[in-house]
């Protein structure tokens, strides 16, 4: 089997012919043979099978599965009221929530909203087929915001029926339970519609007090080819409900990092989120190479969260308040022309199409206080409708032969954000207002083979990052309103690297280099409430080595990614809250906080041959990190073990799986993440301690 490190996709215009993506592709992502696309790519993209995801683990989170991806980093923050912190080549790590400067896509619906800020929470890991993860400057065609692509696309249906349900268990309270069916109505000789179910439900008490979590999840796909093309249906479901303990300042991290901060006891921290959207896709060939694809998506979000803004911050007239109450809906489309032509000296592939997102919220601010009880919904603070929008025409062309691959890419980005301010009252003046940006990202990439076992490739190309509505939302005085001061973010990418393959195995390496300018940049986050200014030049350079060597039953999987992220100009920042203008230096040269240095994963997997056992250990290794912009404390370095072994069994139709795996197995106590820049100097997210877990997994196929 293909290990993940090294199973390379390409985004290629064309579509093989055992492409499952479909129209639903959000740009030009193709399936087929990993390896096949990995000798005709000219950027770095990583393929994880979804049975490998799956293998061994608990089939909740991204992280648990994509630590041997170089160049990406997605650390589980112990605290499900605030997502995953993932970054990739140092995008993404100032987000103090969510996801933000990485897009996200699920069987090509976005999980980012037109904004750029997204979740992963809506992930269905238990009916994934693959997740392909886009790094480097080919991620610019995604549209702005995009400084890297996870891309998840679930399994279709086939013969015979499949269904699988398992139930996980460990430390800590934590349970799983999942269920898939997947199957083809029809015959074998005129099949119907394929189709996949998958539901879950995962609740934890958490590492930590008050932080506790439940969350339920359901995503249904439908496909069904016709003649000349294929129709594909996507609806996901997603609830959770999760308490937040917020970060430690260095002193609590130091006395104990199982402790929750005082704040978050007394306010009750905490969020609730539900979320339903759907996607249909249609494709149809047109005939000598030509073929037309339209995708549609629409779907509905709200959080409520109730916040630890002290009561006194909640005082002056221009305060939100410390509860949000948000109310989304939003819809999008995309429209492309494809053409496939194959020469004598090789293969043309064209593409061109607009793609457009919208998305409009009721966005409410409470009290978090009545008199003297805390944690609960007081005066209304704020009322508004924001709108974000998206319209993104964009070509691409790829010549392609055996030895040598050409490709060029252009996208034009033009996004708009707007507010309307129902909430006007004395010392608190009518916030509305509208600011807009737009920007080119073109992108050249080559690739060329040097012998039928080496390649070497290179890419270039410009991107635009866009602030997301919560980083405009706020100005720096910390009022509420559109901050039309901050400036998208605008960056040259630029990388190149070998891979090879052997009898052994195979192996990449890249070398890459991102400069910016106007790098947005937390101004100041206290209490939950984070606004953000531009910073001049930054600057991360580095390389990522990755690969999979077999020697008899001993698979050995390493990762290694070296990055150096520094500010290249000097800036002035806030450390407190309000902030009428920042007045605190942040010297050039500084770390870019949140990022660090060295990563690097290693598994070594035995199949000693009898009862299909798998025994695995995995160590990550995490440099240290800078938590705030003037890099006045960082986190230590840390290395983490895990051991796992896993089973199965299989008896006519029916197949058993187990597994039991014990992560950081010397109870090392270290910071999984960091909030950055922090106000309250509460930046230390503590990693999970030694933590136990058994899983089983039954499978039935119906002839």
């Amino acid at each position: 089997m293909c290990g993940a490190a090294a199973c390379l996709a390409w985004p290629a215009l064309a579509q093989s012919d055992n492409d499952t993506a479909g129209a639903l592709a959000p740009v030009v992502i193709t399936g087929g043979s990993a390896w096949q696309q990995r000798w005709l790519a000219p950027g770095s993209v990583e393929v994880v099978d979804g049975e490998e995801m799956r293998a061994g683990q608990l089939q909740i989170n991204l992280s648990e599965g994509l630590g041997r991806v170089p160049g990406l980093v997605v650390r589980n923050r112990q605290n499900y009221a605030q997502d995953l912190q993932i970054s990739m080549r140092g995008y993404g790590a100032r987000a103090p929530f969510g996801v933000r400067g990485v897009r996200l896509y699920v069987d090509g619906i976005p999980a980012s909203a037109p904004d750029g800020q997204g979740q992963a929470a809506n992930f269905p890991i238990g009916s994934a087929d693959r997740i392909e993860i886009i790094r480097g400057p080919f991620s610019a065609l995604y549209g702005a915001s995009a400084g890297g692509v996870i891309a998840l696309y679930t399994q279709d249906g086939q013969r015979p029926t499949e269904w699988r349900t398992g139930v996980a268990a460990g430390s800590h309270g934590l349970w799983r339970l999942s269920t898939q069916l997947s199957g083809q109505t029809g015959s074998g000789d005129q099949p119907g519609w394929s189709y996949t179910l998958d539901a879950s439900k995962f609740a934890t008490d958490g590492e930590r007090p008050q932080s506790a979590a439940s969350r339920s999840t359901g995503n249904l796909k439908l496909s069904r080819a016709h003649d000349g093309g294929r129709t594909v249906l996507v609806v996901n479901r997603q609830s959770s409900q999760a308490l937040d303990p917020l970060g430690l300042t260095r002193a609590e991290f130091d006395a104990s990092p199982e402790q929750t901060t005082a704040a978050a006891t007394q306010f009750n921290t905490r969020k609730s989120v539900s979320q339903t959207q759907a996607g249909l896709a249609w494709e149809h060939a047109l005939g000598q190479g030509h073929r037309l694809e339209l995708m549609g998506y629409g779907g509905q979000r709200a959080v409520r969260q109730f916040q630890a803004i002290p009561v006194g911050a909640q005082t002056p007239p221009g305060s939100a308040g410390g509860v949000i109450d948000l109310d989304r809906d939003y819809w999008g489309w995309n429209a492309r022309w494809r053409l496939d032509r194959t020469y004598d000296s090789g293969r043309l592939l064209l593409a061109a199409g607009i793609a457009s997102d919208r998305q409009t919220e009721d966005r409410r601010g409470y009290e978090n206080f009545i008199g003297t009880a805390l944690g609960v919904q007081g005066r209304l603070r704020r009322d508004e409708t924001n709108r974000a929008s998206t319209f993104d025409p964009y070509v691409q062309a790829e010549w392609r032969t055996p030895s040598t691959t050409l490709t060029a890419g252009l996208r034009h980005s033009r996004v708009r954000f707007s507010s309307a301010d129902r909430y006007v009252a004395a010392g608190n003046p009518d916030d509305s207002g509208a600011v807009r940006y737009d920007g080119f990202s073109p992108v050249l990439g080559v690739r060329r083979e040097i012998t039928p076992q080496l390649q070497a490739f290179a890419s270039v190309g410009r991107g635009l990052e866009t602030p997301t509505l919560n980083e405009v939302a706020y100005r720096a005085s910390g009022l509420t309103g559109l901050n039309p001061s901050l400036n998208a973010s605008r960056s040259l990418s630029a990388e190149a690297g070998l891979r090879g393959r052997q009898g052994w195995g195979n192996w990449s390496a890249t070398l890459f280099e991102t400069r910016t300018k106007d790098e947005i940049v937390v101004l100041s986050n206290t209490g939950g409430r984070s606004t953000f200014q531009n910073a001049g030049r930054t600057r991360r350079h580095g390389f990522e080595l990755a690969g999979v060597m077999q020697w008899g039953p001993f698979t050995v999987t390493p990762a290694f990614t070296w990055m150096d992220a520094t500010y290249r100009d000097g800036f002035l920042t806030c450390v407190s809250t309000p902030c009428a203008a920042p007045n605190v230096p942040v010297a050039a040269g500084n770390r870019l906080p949140g990022l660090a240095k060295q990563q690097a994963y290693l598994q070594v997997a035995w199949e000693p041959g009898w009862a299909n056992s798998v025994f695995t250990v995995e160590a990550l290794h995490t440099g240290r990190m800078a938590v705030n912009d003037r890099n006045t404390d960082f986190t230590a370095a840390s290395t983490v073990f895990n051991l796992g072994v896993r089973f199965e069994q299989a008896r006519g139709d029916w197949t058993w799986r187990e597994f039991v795996r014990i992560d950081n197995v010397t109870d090392r106590a270290y910071a999984g993440s960091v909030i950055v820049n922090e106000g309250n100097n509460r930046f230390f997210e503590p990693g999970a301690g030694r933590s136990v877990y058994v899983g089983v997994e039954l499978v039935r196929r119906f002839p």
